[in-house]
């Protein structure tokens, strides 16, 4: 007989405005990845939001932080792959896992965990939290049927299906969202009481408006919670599901795959022991498709449990292909291998940064990323440096002189007419650089990494438009004027490298490190807490001035080609 849970424990009310907070302890985390098949830039942008957002909290000095990820082990889906592949599943799943690690390494993704749900200290963990479940009252066995779909591994309701007809002609129900094939299933299972938590979960979502981002997705949360909220089946028959944790003290049960993939996120940090040094100190991010899972299912299991809801959930929308959803059937499913290839690290990860939009679906095609990436990586910025550092204007090869009477400091700006060498339009530009680092931070905050990197790409062209406007190559350096204003010039310019440097840290690590050396800036003086723009133009010493360049090591970035084939299909297992 249900007992009912003892009590519904509710987050802190603070918990999501403090867990992040200067020199507080955060895990960041992207979902575990089914290791059913290869990875595809789904998983690899879920992994490049997280490892940027990661990366610049770092570079801030916020504190102690984690960036977990993973594979998820189990389940019906990987024990059919397991039998189609002529494997076992521990097999596949040791040979998907390490292209997944792969993956992830070579595209310099930083992640400090990498979990596997075929661990012991992970199946411990689910077993405790079984056991916390159990202890309050919120598992119940009954008898539960309805449309299962093994590749999302869930039961869907009837409102979520359509009539279609399978490979066959015979007419057969698929899932609306997917296309996946469902087939009527009935077990007894240990049921979740889902419906009890309706309540707790509103309040929740009220006392931390930003637990979801972007708000679109909060909406959607807030909609599915004024609809029928059904209690969740939390195993599966072992006579078919094998492939698994069993159920504590009844070996006819298997755990569901997802309850044990979403205990992933306190595993990792040594739950049921450790857990409370970072929890709910967690910010996670997901695709949304599995927002339900992260927003409405995790949150309750961890209330039921006696743990507070992660402090985030930050959601992104998919990709496609040429305006098509990517598919195995379709043949048209991105291989992240191929592309880092053929883009560098670098320019695949700027390309998916700068153009993924969490809150609608993008479309990925080869010709939109060499377009991209040549015009502002390898041109714009990659440009501006190789002129501002030429040695046919700036022969010593140091970071030259800023001069006050060149372009003395103003007020306000607006309306201005030229001051000293300074146009008015070098007035809004300046303005516009110095409030880039707490725009960018803003966006990084609001988990719109591509508004971030809007700003930071239309400062390289206004800065690209400066130069161009002073021409410092018609300067003659043996005018002593000429030679105050050649340097200024070159100083602002090399002023506003290094701020584009330090910025683009979390995006495009290699090219950022290349770019801020060629400028000689130090390792310690990186940092985005003590970032400053221009400081002699506010009266203030620069210690970059007088500097000598560091070495020079070329082509910042070289200019990508087309690919023959427009489309790179994904690699066999």
């Amino acid at each position: 007989m249900l007992r009912r849970p003892r009590r519904l424990l509710l987050p802190p009310r603070r918990a999501a405005a403090t867990a992040a907070g200067p020199g507080r302890r955060l895990l960041l985390s992207t979902p575990i990845f089914y290791a059913n098949g290869p990875p595809h830039i789904g998983h690899l942008y879920s992994a490049l939001l997280a490892d940027a957002l990661h990366r610049h909290r770092s570079l801030c000095g916020a504190g102690p932080g984690r960036l977990s990820t993973g594979t998820d082990e189990h389940g019906l889906k990987i024990q059919q792959a397991a039998v189609a592949a002529g494997t076992s599943p521990p097999e596949l799943c040791e040979r998907v896992s390490g292209l997944f690690r792969q993956a992830l390494t070579q595209a310099a993704v930083s992640f400090t965990d990498f979990t596997r749900t075929s661990e012991p200290r992970h199946q411990r963990a689910v077993r405790h939290f079984w056991g916390a479940l159990r202890d309050g009252g919120a598992l119940y066995k009954g008898s539960y049927e309805g449309w299962y779909c093994t590749p999302e591994e869930c039961f869907l309701p009837e409102s979520q299906l359509a009539e279609r007809r399978d490979a066959q002609g015979r007419p057969c129900k698929v899932s609306l969202e997917t296309g996946h094939q469902v087939h009527w299933t009935k077990e007894e299972n240990y049921m979740f009481r889902l419906s009890a938590f309706r309540d707790p979960l509103r309040k929740w979502l009220r006392d931390n408006p930003h637990a979801i981002s972007p708000d679109p997705f909060y909406q959607c949360v807030l909609r599915w919670l004024e609809e029928d909220l059904p209690d969740l089946s939390v195993s599966r028959e072992s006579s078919r599901l094998q492939w698994g944790i069993p159920v504590p003290s009844d070996s006819t049960q298997t755990i569901y795959v997802w309850v044990d993939a979403l205990v992933n996120y306190l595993s990792v940090v040594g739950y049921p022991e450790t857990h409370g040094e970072w929890w709910p100190a967690a910010h996670h991010v997901v695709g949304k498709d599995i927002l339900k899972f992260h927003a409405v299912y995790w949150p309750a299991l961890l209330m039921a449990a006696g743990l507070a809801p992660p402090a985030r959930i930050f959601v992104h929308s998919h990709w496609t292909v040429r305006g098509q959803k990517m598919s195995k059937s379709l043949g048209n499913v991105i291989d992240p291998f191929a592309c880092i290839g053929q883009y560098t690290v670098d320019g695949f990860r700027y390309f998916l940064l700068r153009q993924g939009v969490p809150e609608r679906d993008c479309d990925y095609y080869d010709e939109k990323v060499v377009k991209l990436v040549n015009s502002e990586l390898a041109d714009a910025l990659g440009g501006l440096l190789n002129r501002s550092t030429a040695l046919s204007i700036n022969p010593s090869n140091t970071y030259p002189f800023f001069s006050e009477s060149c372009f003395p400091k103003i007020l306000d700006y607006r309306g201005t007419k030229a001051v000293g060498r300074a146009s008015a339009e070098d007035y809004e530009f300046v303005a516009s650089v110095a409030s880039l680092p707490l725009q960018v931070a803003s966006y990084f905050e609001g988990f719109q990494i591509y508004k971030a990197l809007e700003c930071v790409a239309l400062c390289v062209r206004q800065t690209n438009s400066f130069f161009q406007r002073h021409s410092p190559w018609k300067l003659n350096r043996k005018d002593p004027a000429e030679e105050l204003w050649l340097d200024t010039i070159i100083h602002v310019t090399l002023e506003c490298l290094r701020v584009y440097g330090t910025l683009l840290q979390p995006v495009i690590p290699h090219t950022a490190d290349k770019l801020l050396s060629r400028l000689a800036v130090e390792p310690e003086e990186r940092g985005l807490s003590g970032l400053t723009f221009l400081p002699r133009y506010n009266g203030k010493p620069c210690p970059f001035e007088g500097r000598q360049l560091g070495p020079d090591t070329g082509v910042l970035f070289h200019r990508l080609e087309k690919s023959r084939q427009h489309q790179i299909e994904t690699r066999k297992l």
